[in-house]
Formats: C-alpha cells, structure tokens, sequence
C-alpha cells in the first residue's frame, strides 16, 4: 500500500474488514445468487451485475468464521483481482476511510507468511484487517472456478 491510501470498511460477524478502495468498484444490495456447479467451495454463487456474470466469494468460509444465512440487509462489494471480478458478501459496509502509514501494518509484521492479509490498520476503536484479495483463490481454486464458469456459460448457450 501507498503512504496514505483509501480503504472501503466492511464488516464480517463484529469484526472489520477492509479492501483498498482501488480495488473495489461497486457496492450493491444483496441479490439472488445462482448455484454455480463444480466452483471451488469458498464460491457461494454467481450473479448477474449489470449484465456481468460475478462469482460470489464467501469470505466467512475462508476466515473460518461462523456460517449464517445470507439476509437481504446483507451487501456485495463488487472488486477485482488481477485475474476477475468478485463479489464479496458483507454483513455491512461501513465507510471510506484514509489510511496514513502510520497506522499501517504490514501483515508479515504481525504473522509471517499470513493467508489472505495484506495486512492492518490501527485505530483508536481497534483494529481492521486489510483483505489481499489476489491471494484469496488458491492457483488450484481460481482453475477450478473458472472450468466451472466456462461450463456454465456453454450450458446456458
């Protein structure tokens, strides 16, 4: 990350999560997601944003966190990795948020060789914990997902 960048704050049970905000390109209501057959099993789904068809990460089965069901205060924060869109399920979205370096922490810092994290804010309320969202699919999930995206395209032709 920059010296001081933006990042969008979401929530996952009570903790806060965040994306650097370049990364993310929209934020929606919760919609119908559609099964997607042979994805990997963190992919609840896909949906269909303004003609876009989105894998739908669940992120609680990737933190461990415990499962609930999906309601429709619940949002997607539609991003993308180097590779493809996805739409992540939050519980909320909070806000935008100014990150000076200062507050940063490199995850490597706290846990070397941590999954996922790019690494934390720390702020006077607590501690957020900042997605790496191109580490998020496995080489062997991100191959598993897009043979299940490509099926469903030639099924749906």
């Amino acid at each position: 990350m920059k010296k001081s960048d933006f990042l969008i704050v979401f929530t996952l049970s009570d903790q806060r999560y965040a994306l650097p905000l370049p990364m993310a390109d929209r934020v929606v209501r919760m919609v119908a997601i559609t099964p997607l057959p042979k994805a990997p099993d963190i992919v609840l789904g896909v949906v269909n944003i303004q003609g876009r068809i989105i894998p739908v990460i669940n992120m609680r089965r990737r933190f461990h966190l415990p499962e609930r069901e999906i309601v429709l205060t619940d949002q997607l924060v539609v991003a993308h990795t180097a590779r493809r869109p996805v739409a992540l399920v939050a519980d909320a979205v909070l806000d935008v948020i100014a990150c000076p370096a200062q507050s940063l922490i490199a995850a490597e810092e706290v846990l070397p060789n941590i999954e996922y994290m790019e690494g934390m804010v720390k702020l006077v309320d607590g501690l957020i914990l900042i997605h790496d969202l191109d580490k998020f699919l496995s080489l062997e999930e991100e191959n598993f997902l897009a043979h299940a995206l490509e099926n469903s395209a030639l099924e749906a032709s």
